[in-house]
């Protein structure tokens, strides 16, 4: 892993979270004093990030056709330290995509391929979010996972019950042996240093990964940090919970 990877992000403008509703909507009062209607592309309940005050960064668009010219990509925290933190669920996968490409991830072992958003599982209608192959070794399956909850230096997934979620870990260990099989979390957050299931907020999804786990399935909980100007990958977080 090169220590100077870095993950560039466009120029991003600063203000205060006013409200998110309906899910999909945040009101941002930016310091020039005018106040927007932003995007947010994270449709969970964003435990412990969505801080109605708290400083957020917003992009903006000049695509005529968007509905919103704006979109919410990071918001600030203060648990251990003052910290930024992704709140644009579209952004882990554009960064891994680009991990992947540069062979960042020393723990994936060698590659010559990269496949994304591969059809699989036994209905054939799940998508997995990428697929590395090697002329010597079974492909590689890889789930991302956008995680943000923390308490402390925990990173913690999920923040929520998730069908979804539940779902993915099932058709992963189905892959196990004919394939590899990982759950890459993506830690959109520079303070945590160990992960763990989020089992208080979905009990089931702990259950089964750690089956998921014992039958084969890889996890890799990858560290972040999240700056105004990019986001830089730390390595591994430490597995915190059997």
């Amino acid at each position: 892993m090169t220590a100077d990877w870095f993950y560039p992000l466009p120029p991003l403008l600063e203000g205060t979270l006013l409200k998110r509703y309906k899910r999909f909507f945040a009101d941002i009062a930016l310091t020039t004093g005018e106040v927007i209607t932003a995007h947010c592309p994270n449709t969970g309940p964003m435990t412990g990030v969505c801080h109605i005050g708290g400083r957020v960064l917003v992009s903006q668009s000049t695509d005529p056709k968007r509905k919103l010219a704006y979109t919410w990509e990071l918001a600030e925290v203060h648990d251990t330290m003052p910290t930024w933190v992704g709140a644009n669920t579209a952004m882990p996968n554009r960064v891994v995509k680009s991990l992947l490409e540069a062979k960042q991830i020393p723990e994936l072992g060698d590659y010559n391929t990269i496949r994304p958003e591969v059809r699989y599982g036994g209905d054939g209608k799940s998508r997995i979010d990428f697929v590395v192959d090697s002329k010597s070794t079974p492909s590689t399956y890889i789930e991302v996972k956008n995680t943000t909850w923390a308490k402390g230096t925990l990173a913690l997934f999920p923040d929520t019950v998730t069908t979804r979620g539940q779902k993915h870990l099932k058709e992963l260990t189905a892959l196990i042996p004919d394939a590899q099989a990982v759950m890459l979390y993506f830690i959109n957050r520079g303070d945590c240093t160990e992960f763990a299931p989020g089992d208080q907020a979905d009990p089931t999804y702990g259950t089964l990964l750690r089956e998921a786990m014992a039958k084969g399935v890889r996890v890799l909980p990858c560290r972040f940090e999240v700056t105004p100007t990019g986001i830089r990958y730390l390595g591994l977080a430490n597995l915190a919970f059997s």
